[in-house]
Formats: structure tokens, sequence, C-alpha cells
């Protein structure tokens, strides 16, 4: 039987996009990444891995020519952890989600699927078949450190995701006229927040991944010299951390995130 010790965790990052090489170089020398080769299990297309010291933390993959097709942008995909993707699909049918793709077995790792949301967010579920990837705990400089979705109804998917991984409240902010940020976790640990997509913002509701980083401001500025662009910030946040929301050269979203303490 699968170990349920991973159930809710954000346990793999995989990056999309149009120019693999340009984007390992990227996020090379904004977040510090290295790279390592996987053979594929012995089957299948090698596949290269982010690094965070001796660690694999997520992939960076071409954008497949059917998502192309679709015009789906270069982007970025979690990967939460789940003792049971097959029984975790059919509670997320059952809830509302959609499968984007169906369960797939990838050889001697585990197995996952693409599902969307009830507003229409995309994310992976995964159940490995040993120790799933990642750890409890805070994260360390190079890990991503918050996981932010942008929705039409944020309480109810809160909701969704509470059901389907057991996600806690920890806390929640009052924003004025933007409305509430929900902030949820796996017990004490906070894992990222939940907000009413504003109309302004383009595109459907998604999900936005936070890089930690040493300094905010030397980050952006190296995402400024290798050809990204910075769409928000750096800003303080409540607590005194700082943030950044960025753009990959390629078109991917992501974010920076300096801890207080950093």
């Amino acid at each position: 039987m699968v170990s349920d010790t991973a159930r809710g965790r954000f346990v793999w990052y995989d990056l999309m996009t149009t120019d693999p090489q340009a984007a390992v170089a990227f996020y090379g020398k904004v977040v510090g990444w290295g790279t390592t080769q996987w053979d594929g299990g012995g089957q299948g297309q090698p596949y290269t891995m982010w690094t965070v010291g001796e660690s694999p933390i997520g992939g960076v993959m071409a954008l497949p020519d059917n998502l192309k097709q679709m015009n789906v942008p270069p982007h970025w995909m979690a990967y939460i952890g789940t003792p049971n993707v097959d029984a975790t699909i059919e509670q997320a049918k059952a809830l509302g989600a959609n499968v984007m793709m169906p369960p797939m077995d990838i050889p001697t790792v585990g197995r996952f699927a693409v599902l969307s949301d009830p507003q229409g967010a995309t994310f992976s579920v995964f159940t490995a078949l040993a120790d799933a990837p990642g750890h409890d705990g805070p994260p360390r400089i190079g890990e991503f450190s918050w996981h932010e979705l942008a929705t039409t109804d944020y309480a109810g998917a809160f909701g969704f995701y509470s059901r389907l991984f057991g996600w806690e409240k920890t806390d929640e902010m009052d924003m004025g006229p933007a409305g509430t940020y929900l902030m949820y976790g796996r017990g004490p640990m906070p894992l990222g927040g939940i907000f009413r997509k504003p109309d302004e913002m383009p595109g459907p509701p998604s999900w936005l991944y936070y890089a930690r980083v040493p300094d905010v401001n030397a980050a952006v500025e190296n995402v400024k010299a290798n050809g990204g662009q910075v769409l928000n910030g750096p800003m303080e946040v409540p607590g005194g951390d700082w943030i950044a929301q960025c753009m990959d050269p390629q078109g991917g979203m992501f974010a920076i995130h300096q801890t207080k303490a950093a």
C-alpha cells in the first residue's frame, strides 16, 4: 500500500516551454538551479531535471505540439502527492473537476494525471512507487516556497482542495476591495494562498509558484538582464517577506520569494 505521508504536499514541478535549453540557462542565473539528466527509466525520452544541490525538484521539457495547437503558452505545472491517483481522480470528478490527461505510469517512478479544478485551474496529482519527492518543513533556498491560486471563487476552490488533499486554512487577510486572501497549509506548515482573480488579470484561473531566493532584488536584476520581465514588485508583504512576479523569456509565469530570515 502506498504511503499517505505525502498527501497534499507539492512534490514536483515541471516547466513546459518552447525552448528548454534557454530556460535552463535563464533559471540557472535567476534562481540558481542546476540540472541533471534522467534516462527515462529505460523507456521513453531522456528528461532534464532541476536540482537544488543534489536534490531534484522538478524538470523542464518541450511544450507538446498538441498544447501548442491549442495556443497553450509555456507554463509551470505542479504535482500534488496522493496515495492513489485513480481514487483521487474519482473523488475530484465527484467534486466538479475535469480530467485533462488520464492516469499514466512513469516507469520506475510512479503514476500521475492532470486535472482542472471546478473553476478551471490546472494541476497534476502524483503517486510515487517509493518515497515521494520533496520534504515536509520549511522550504530551502532554491525550492518552491509558496503556491498561489488566482480563481473566480476562492472559497469554493479552497473547499475543493481541502476535501481532496486535506489542506487546512491557516490564516486570512482582508485586501479591501480586492477581497480576502486565504492562506492554507498541511497542518501548521503554510503552503500558499488563494484569492479572487481580479477582472483585469488576463487568462483563466491559474496557479503561480514562488521560488525562494536569498535576495529578491538581485534575482529581479537577473530576470531583467537575461531577457525576462518583472510584472509586479519587488514588494514587501505582511510579515516582512519580499516577492516579485515575473515572466521568463519564453512566456512562462513564475514568482520569486525572499523570506524575512533570508
